[in-house]
Parts: structure tokens; C-alpha cells; sequence
């Protein structure tokens, strides 16, 4: 089994005591985002765990916790976001000085096979044309440049849950370029671009699921979680299935998600797990590090995997999740 810490929110950033608390506990509960009557266990047993996928913008609160799960036997690499947009799109996002010098840190520490840079979603607007991102990623890759062997880009998606963000961007003067319009004609230039600087600075550029097959500009199609990385990194006999619950372009290995949505405060304008930032930061003031879920106070039997009836709790839970 593969972790996935989490796709949700960023784990490392915001909720790395629960993290560890859970490793310790050896398990944690997930309810289910459509359903929070259905609860899953998920082991955290070393000899259960195949690798951890960590997802992260600032993975800094965590990295004083890796010598314990090394300790602890976990294999575990890093996505590690590092984009460098306006504020008016990454309002919270750390500053890129900040950011680089972390993944320095981080990738000195375990290796830079096993820190993933990932320049996306590439956000495109008024404010972040195509050379405005050319310029960037140039600057990033040359700063990484000896600390990392990957980059990942995509494009930014129309989620449900961001119109509404993107909506009051647009009232505020910043023009968005619809990005699920793209053609491969229109970004050919910009992609063979960001290629060559890429490989300049010893990168394989690979996308992460989108409409568009940019193979033939030397784009590998990407997975994010990776069986083939893990079989590679860790000596695995591993294998692993596409993820039949991720979209179809997404070449993912199956995983379990240990996350839940509403809980990041990096407040992007594009995020698509989470509807609100104000109910994000609410639920990060109630979070508890001692719970089983990361929100609310979900369980789960070990021996049935079925949810813990509690009256009270129930309806406390019920309340919040109306909230």
C-alpha cells in the first residue's frame, strides 16, 4: 500500500503532529469527502506501508520528524510545490527565497531523486502570461538546478470549487486564459521552453494529468504517485494498477488518501480542495493532533474497519460538518 499525505491538504505544512501521532497509534481514519457516515481504516504499520507520497508547499515543519520515520522503517518521498506566482493567486504561499531554501535542506538530506518539483498548476492571466512563467520556471530550475532529477507541470483545471474564487480575481481586474481551452498549437513554444530548461539543469520534465499529450515536445507523461519510483527508490518488488478513482488522463498508482478537504491555508485561487478558506481556517482552530481523523473526531474498529458508534459524537460531528 502506497500513502498519500496528502492530495487534500499539505500534511507536512499544517498537520505534521497528528501525522506522527497517527504513525505512532499505528492507523488512521478517513471518512469518506461524500459521505461521512463511512469511515475507513487505514493502516500506518511500517511492514502495511510500501512508501509515503508527501505533498507539500512547505514541508519545513516535518523535516525535524524524518529521522524518526526513518527510524520507524518508512520510505517516503516528497511533491514538493514551488511556483512563485503573485500574491494575488498564491496569497500564502511561502516566498520563493524561503521555498528554495527548504527544498535545498530537504533534498541535501534524503537525496534529490526523492524530491519532486512540481511547477503547477501553471495559472495563466494577465498577471502570469506565458513568458512571465517562462521566466520563472527558468529561475527555479536554476536554483534546483543539482537538487532535484524531476519536474512536473500541468495546467490549471476549472474546478467547481475555485469558480467562485476565480469569479472575484476577474471582478478585480486579472484577465484568466481559460486554460481547459488550450491547444496544443498555441503552447508548442512555450513547452519546448520550459524543456530546454529543464534539461539544462539536469530535469526530466514530465506532466501530470491533462487534456494534453505534450510527448511529442519531450514531456513524459508523469505519475505522481509513482509504483515504478518506489520500485526504483526502495527496491521493491512493487507494482501496482492505475488508480481507478483519479481522472482517466491520470496515470496514478492506486494509493489511499489520508488527508481531508477544507483543512489548507495556503488559500491558492485555484485550489480545488477547498470550498472555503474561512471554514479551512476554522477547521485547522479545532483541529486536534490527538484525533484519529484529521478533522473532527472520526474512528474506525482496527478489527471490523467499520466506524465507532458514538451517540454524542456523532451529533457534534453532524453540527460541524454542517457548519
Amino acid at each position: 500500500m502506497i500513502i498519500s499525505a496528502s492530495r487534500r491538504t499539505d500534511i507536512p505544512a499544517f498537520y505534521p503532529d497528528w501525522l506522527m501521532d497517527r504513525i505512532k497509534t499505528g492507523y488512521c481514519a478517513v471518512p469518506n469527502p461524500f459521505n461521512r457516515n463511512q469511515v475507513s481504516y487505514i493502516s500506518l504499520k511500517p511492514d502495511e506501508v510500501e512508501a509515503i507520497v508527501f505533498w507539500s508547499r512547505n514541508p519545513a515543519p516535518l523535516m525535524e520528524r524524518l529521522n524518526e520515520l526513518d527510524q520507524r522503517g518508512f520510505n517516503y518521498y516528497f511533491q514538493f510545490t514551488l511556483v512563485n506566482n503573485p500574491k494575488q493567486i498564491d496569497p500564502y504561499s511561502p516566498s520563493f527565497e524561503k521555498a528554495a531554501d527548504v527544498f535545498r535542506q530537504l533534498s541535501m538530506r534524503i537525496g534529490k531523486e526523492r524530491v519532486i518539483w512540481r511547477y503547477d498548476p501553471i495559472f495563466l492571466s494577465n498577471l502570469t502570461g506565458y513568458q512571465y512563467h517562462i521566466e520563472k520556471y527558468n529561475r527555479i530550475a536554476e536554483t534546483l538546478n543539482d537538487y532535484t532529477v524531476r519536474s512536473v507541470i500541468s495546467f490549471v483545471d476549472d474546478y467547481r470549487k475555485a469558480r467562485k474564487r476565480i469569479r472575484n480575481l476577474e471582478k478585480s481586474g486579472v484577465k484568466i486564459h481559460p486554460c481547459e481551452n488550450l491547444r496544443l498549437g498555441e503552447i508548442k513554444d512555450f513547452v519546448l521552453e520550459l524543456v530546454k530548461s529543464a534539461t539544462s539543469n539536469g530535469m526530466e520534465l514530465q506532466s501530470c494529468a491533462g487534456h494534453l499529450d505534450m510527448t511529442p515536445f519531450g514531456v513524459k507523461a508523469g505519475k505522481c504517485i509513482d509504483d515504478d519510483l518506489v520500485r526504483t527508490l526502495f527496491n521493491y518488488d512493487y507494482s501496482s494498477k492505475k488508480d481507478p478513482s483519479q481522472r482517466k488522463e491520470c496515470g496514478c498508482a492506486v494509493s489511499r488518501d489520508i488527508g481531508m478537504y477544507d483543512s489548507c491555508l495556503f488559500g491558492c485561487a485555484y485550489c480545488y480542495a477547498t470550498q472555503s478558506f474561512e471554514r479551512a481556517r476554522k477547521n485547522n482552530r479545532e483541529h486536534r493532533p490527538d484525533s484519529p481523523s484529521l478533522l473532527g473526531w472520526y474512528d474506525a474498529d482496527p478489527a471490523t474497519k467499520k466506524e465507532k458508534k458514538n451517540t454524542i459524537l456523532t451529533r457534534q460531528l453532524k453540527l460541524f460538518s454542517a457548519m
